[in-house]
């Protein structure tokens, strides 16, 4: 099998995305063809792999698909890579109902080696305590080793060694604590056009992480079966918008689905809506370029003439904002498509944080996906054709809105 790891960690904050964008582009400076991947819903850290990779990252998410699909999955994307690099999410064992769709089973899945990060900040031999727990805590993870993140000098590098000597589980190398190497959040992501990784990052990695013998690490050959990997049928000419920011959250399985895809800025161009079968407005944040996407006002209009007659459109989150009356932000009140007759605030006052898991049943066929905005309707919320649920099957209180040939909501739809 082609050399892939997971790069997991004891907790979120650990420094797992430090180490896995840098090592993703460590390796692919290198001259090594990776192919990432990111563990989970997560549409902002995908992109970010893209940029380290030059290859579109792909989500293994064991709620939003089957055990077997993800499998297949991991298996397609990553057959022409020299190494596959799989970015975990919160701690290795955190998942939506205990550890059921965690990053601890999706390696268990796979068979994947997880090389397990872990902050040593203050810490020295007690962390032997914690690394004992995370190894033996379940058989089927194979945690091959560990990383230290925010190591305070040489002399506590090699206390923390030692626990690994003792542990007998390897210790592929550290970084030091330095408050330069923090990945800075922008808004509810981050600002895609900045560089992901700093030269000193990659240097601190090259000179302080065994990154050779990270190479050598091999899936499980029984995490394979026979699945073979068939996506959807190749059908359906999509329009999609596409923005830095304001449209950009799209699964690329989705759109590898599709016969075609083109693109168009709804902040600057006019979408040519003839021949196509689906007009595809992705999540992002519009709220942040309410102004501009108000301006084009052709673009606008263009689209509510497309839905009016009968068109096919499937807007998510941010997409579906902007085909809203209105978006209100704190800088004032801005005109959008005018397809859904209700009004989204984005105020810093009306902001709350709606998250998690979505699933739904429509026209007999079962939906799955993931909420996660600040957004809000404004007033009361409106009525949803379907009920929506979470992972655990509780009812929730996000709509989903049709209105002719117009399928909408706060869901990014898997």
């Amino acid at each position: 099998m082609k050399p892939g790891f997971m790069i997991a960690a004891t907790s979120s904050g650990s420094g797992k995305t430090t180490f896995a964008r840098g090592l993703m582009t460590l390796l692919t400076k290198k001259g090594y063809k990776v192919q990432p991947f990111k563990c989970g819903p997560d549409y902002i850290d995908t992109k970010f792999h893209d940029m380290a990779c030059g290859r579109k990252s792909i989500n293994l998410d064991t709620f939003m698909a089957s055990k077997a699909h993800v499998k297949a999955l991991y298996n397609h994307y990553g057959a022409d890579a020299d190494i596959n690099v799989v970015e975990g999410m919160m701690g290795l064992f955190d998942g939506y109902d205990r550890d059921l769709g965690s990053s601890a089973e999706i390696a268990s899945v796979i068979g994947l080696p997880v090389v397990l990060v872990v902050d040593a900040k203050s810490a020295a031999y007690s962390i032997a305590a914690l690394l004992s727990g995370f190894m033996n805590f379940k058989e089927d993870v194979n945690i091959a080793g560990v990383l230290f993140n925010k190591v305070g000098s040489v002399r506590h590098y090699e206390m923390l060694k030692q626990v690994c000597s003792d542990l007998g589980t390897y210790c592929y190398g550290y970084l030091p604590n330095q408050s330069s190497l923090e990945l800075n959040s922008r808004y509810l992501g981050l600002d895609f056009s900045e560089k992901a990784e700093s030269d000193t990052l990659i240097q601190l990695l090259e000179e302080h992480v065994d990154w050779k013998a990270l190479l050598k690490l091999v899936p499980d050959s029984s995490g394979e079966d026979e699945t073979i990997y068939t996506d959807f049928l190749k059908r359906g000419r999509v329009l999609m918008a596409q923005n830095n920011e304001s449209f950009s959250f799209v699964y690329q399985e989705k759109l590898d689905g599709f016969e075609s895809v083109s693109t168009f800025d709804p902040e600057t161009e006019v979408p040519q809506l003839e021949n196509i079968d689906l007009l595809y407005l992705p999540g992002g944040y519009p709220e942040k370029h309410a102004e501009a996407l108000s301006r084009n006002e052709a673009a606008r209009e263009a689209i509510k003439d497309f839905a009016e007659h009968g068109g096919k459109i499937v807007a998510e989150c941010g997409g579906m904002m902007y085909l809203c009356d209105k978006i209100l932000t704190d800088s004032g009140d801005y005109p959008m498509c005018g397809v859904l007759p209700y009004v989204i605030t984005s105020r810093q006052q009306d902001r709350k944080l709606s998250l998690g898991y979505r699933q739904f049943t429509l026209d007999g066929k079962i939906y799955h996906g993931h909420e996660f905005h600040y957004s809000q309707f404004l007033g009361e919320i409106p009525k949803s054709v379907v009920q929506v649920y979470n992972a655990k099957g509780e009812p929730v209180s996000t709509p989903v809105l049709r209105i002719k040939n117009v399928l909408a909501s706060y869901t990014h739809i898997y």
